[in-house]
């Protein structure tokens, strides 16, 4: 997938977790994460600038995921801390999601084009793709940005309604 279609993966992924944050009552955090998921959505494609990575090599595996997830729980924290502790660990848990969802919505993004991604590599050297649509289909990508703008809405529009109700 190109640029657009990894914003509206992002934002597909990340629409339940913005609406179950909004219905709780954090819209402000819900917000944040969708900027880290939408901002972090293309930086496993910092692999096409650096010269000794591969495409779709160690950027775009779990285990990849799983880092960017551990930095961005290690900023929540620091961010989180000065509201106590159990603020710092929840603010910390929903950055590490916000995280996993950025380059998990990428991989997921990039599995259905016909190169497909390995992401258990080095462990597993197993491809998946299904296959659906090459990464430079204009109508994919732009459709996938679409249902993500679509998702988006509907999720702050239902998690409104559901904190108004509750609130």
């Amino acid at each position: 997938m190109h640029r657009t279609g990894h914003y509206g993966a992002a934002l597909c992924l990340y629409a339940p977790v913005g609406f179950l944050a909004i219905a709780a009552g954090f819209a402000e955090l819900a917000v944040a994460g969708g900027v880290v998921a939408v901002g972090g959505a293309t930086v496993p494609d910092l692999d096409l600038r650096v010269p000794f990575l591969p495409h779709r090599g160690p950027t775009h595996t779990v285990w990849f995921a799983a880092a960017v997830a551990a930095v961005c729980a290690l900023v929540g924290a620091a961010l989180g801390g000065g509201a106590g502790a159990l603020a710092a660990v929840g603010v910390s848990a929903f950055a590490a999601l916000a995280g996993a969802v950025a380059i998990g919505s990428h991989l997921l993004a990039d599995a259905v084009t016909p190169m497909g991604i390995r992401p258990f590599a080095p462990l597993r050297d197993d491809r998946y793709s299904l296959e659906l649509a090459r990464a430079a289909n204009p109508i994919a990508n732009y459709g996938l940005l679409a249902l993500g703008v679509l998702l988006t809405a509907v999720a702050a529009v239902g998690g409104s309604a559901v904190a108004g109700a509750v609130g």
